[in-house]
Order: structure tokens, then sequence, then C-alpha cells
């Protein structure tokens, strides 16, 4: 009954003097006895993004090509019991630290925190629990012509390791333009490190088709972090001359199989690439990725001073949405971060946030058609 109530009242239409959208909302079954909620926000052209409330989770990004004809170009499941059992971070809130910290330690102000291990040797992405595998509350609104969703959560101090009482919150937006911005506000009671980022695997001719190896991607940035085997950065090093030089736009397959150390010890491309050196909350161009059969580009904007390009190279033929078939890179991820174990790595940008602080973030992912 009550969730029949929810469906029926959760639909909220907007009208403005420009342009029209809506913002929808429905039963995404249950975790730990608590209910989860799917937002669907929807602008005047049709275009539309799913986010539910369980791990702030982008489910679906729903766009048109360059026929006009619409696709969902993001994985993702049905139900909500299928990101609990089996995602791999499939378009989530990751937090409270993005990325990995080399054996699950870090010393901050004289005090060694240790943190859950969940990518042995390492912590992945917040640990066992993190932001990803909660309930954030919701409240559904708008900025002008554009619906918005905000999430916030309260992460206790000491959760997973981590130091101190952090609130965050993280605003979705979905413009006219079919860009989905992304706001992350946070503060803290106690001194602690945050990287906060959306883990969203896009394949731009729609989720469940073929490998992204066709996409072409280009990155700004002329350096980026070389990894050791268990995927901890070892420093900064220049992309010229290497199959991580993407500063013009590259297939992504043209050198994924090269013999090259950092290729193997990412199996592939999982490298964090740096736009600059600190988080000075300049947004600008971080990567451009276009896919030849759609027409559709994806531009991705931040303020952070690196970002995350993942291959897909961990899928392994995983069933998603309507049954389809993820296979062997047939998504990339591009996460903008702050650089990853940056707590033991002080030439690094600070993760550092403090009290009294606000931990600002700002992630735009753009969806067009090529010209």
């Amino acid at each position: 009954m009550n969730n029949r109530l929810l469906a029926l009242t959760a639909f909220l239409p907007f009208a403005a003097s420009a342009a029209k959208f809506s913002i929808s909302a429905q039963p995404f079954g249950e975790v730990d006895g608590k209910a989860v909620e799917l937002y669907t926000l929807s602008n005047e052209s049709g275009a539309k993004v799913s986010i539910t409330n369980y791990g702030g989770t982008v489910t679906s990004l729903i766009v048109p090509d360059k026929d006009g004809k619409m696709g969902d170009v993001v994985l993702g499941f049905d139900t909500v019991g299928e990101y609990v059992e089996k995602s791999p971070y499939f378009g989530c809130i990751a937090g409270r630290y993005a990325n990995r910290i080399a054996k699950g330690k870090f010393t901050l102000d004289g005090k060694e925190y240790s943190l859950a291990i969940n990518n042995e040797p390492n912590t992945l992405h917040g640990g066992v629990k993190g932001f990803d595998k909660q309930i954030w509350k919701a409240k559904v609104g708008n900025q002008g012509n554009n619906p918005s969703l905000m999430l916030t959560y309260t992460s206790p101090d000491g959760e997973e390791g981590y130091p101190g009482t952090l609130k965050s919150t993280v605003t979705y937006t979905w413009t006219q333009k079919n860009a989905l911005r992304i706001r992350y506000k946070a503060t803290t009671d106690k001194s602690t490190v945050l990287n906060l980022t959306n883990h969203s695997y896009f394949n731009l001719a729609g989720e469940g088709s073929k490998t992204v190896l066709d996409h072409r991607l280009k990155i700004n940035a002329e350096r980026y972090n070389p990894i050791d085997s268990t995927s901890i950065p070892t420093g900064i090093a220049p992309v010229k001359g290497t199959p991580f030089d993407f500063t013009k736009s590259t297939r992504i397959g043209k050198r994924i199989d090269q013999e090259n150390e950092q290729l193997k010890n990412g199996i592939g491309y999982d490298h964090n690439f740096i736009m600059k050196d600190s988080r000075d909350g300049k947004i600008g161009v971080a990567a451009i990725v276009t896919e030849p059969t759609s027409g559709r580009v994806l531009t991705v904007k931040t303020s952070e001073p690196g970002i995350q390009f993942y291959s897909g190279n961990f899928l392994d033929g995983l069933e998603g949405k309507g049954g389809k078939v993820y296979s062997h890179r047939s998504a990339l991820c591009l996460e903008a971060q702050t650089f990853p174990d940056s707590p033991n790595q002080k030439e690094f940008p600070s993760p550092v946030l403090r009290p009294g602080e606000t931990y600002i973030q700002t992630t735009i992912y753009e969806l067009g058609v090529q010209k």
C-alpha cells in the first residue's frame, strides 16, 4: 500500500516559461529492511537519467544518437538486489575515499589510521561498506528549468576506519542540454581525508553493445600516475611516447594490448591522468569520448586535478539490465578525483579536510552528438 502511494504521489511535473521537465519516483526494493527509491529526471526533449538513493547510483542515462534514436549509455541492473549482490560499483558515489589507499593505512597529524581492506592488500572506494552501499536521504527539486535530486548522508566517526563525522551532500542536476551535473559538498568535525567521485560505466553505442575499443578518447593530460602490481601509484610520468598519450583523440583499442608494464599492471587502462597539481576549484574539460557508429559524444568537465580512466578490464560476462551481457571491456569509466593514495604521497594534491572547511567538487557529464 505504501509503495503504491509513493508511485502515485511522487510524480512531480514542473513547467517553466522556456522549458518543461519532470521528476518521478518509484519503489526500487529494500535493503536491510529499508525502502529504496528510484528517481527519474527528464528534460523537455525526453532524455532522462535515473538515480537510486542506494549509493546515489546512476542506473540509466537515456540520450539520443545522431539519428535522434534514444538509447541507454550506462551499465546497470534492473533491481536493487543485484546492486547489493554483484555490482562492480556501477554508477555509484564512491567514498569516503574513491580509488585506493595503500595497505589500508594512512597517517594524519601524527596518528595512524587503519581502514577496512577490501581490495587485497589495499582499501578501495571507501572500504567494505562505502558510500556506494549506503541509503542516502533524497530530496527532489529544480535549478531553473533543470530537474535535480539532492542526496545527503552522514558518515559517523570511525566508519570503515575513517576519522570524523562527515556530512555529505551530492546534488544531481539534469539539464535541458543533456548534461548531468554532479556537485559534491562535505564538512567534518575532525580532520579527515576525502575523495568523492561517480563511478558510471559508459558505452556510447548503448549498454550491452560491443566493446568500447572503437570509442575514441581524448584526455587533457600530459602526465599520469604509473602504478605497481597492486594498482598503487609509484610517482608521476609523462604520457608522451607511451600508450597513455591521449592528448589527441585516439581509438581506445589502438594500443591497449601492447607489451607494456603499465598496461600489464592495470590489465589495460586503469590509471589516473593528471590535469593539474592542486584542487583549485576551476572547472575545465578533462576528457572527450566519441563513438563513431552512434555519433554520440561524451564531454567530461571537472574541478578535480585528476581523472581515472578505466577500460572495463574486469567485466567478464556479468548479466545486467534486461539480461544483457556485459563482456570484457564493454564499458569505460572516467572518474574525476584527487589522486589515488594521496593520503600517503605528499607530492600529490592534498585530500585532507579539516573542521571549518567545506569540500566542494563539481563534475559534469555532457552528452551530445558529432556535428
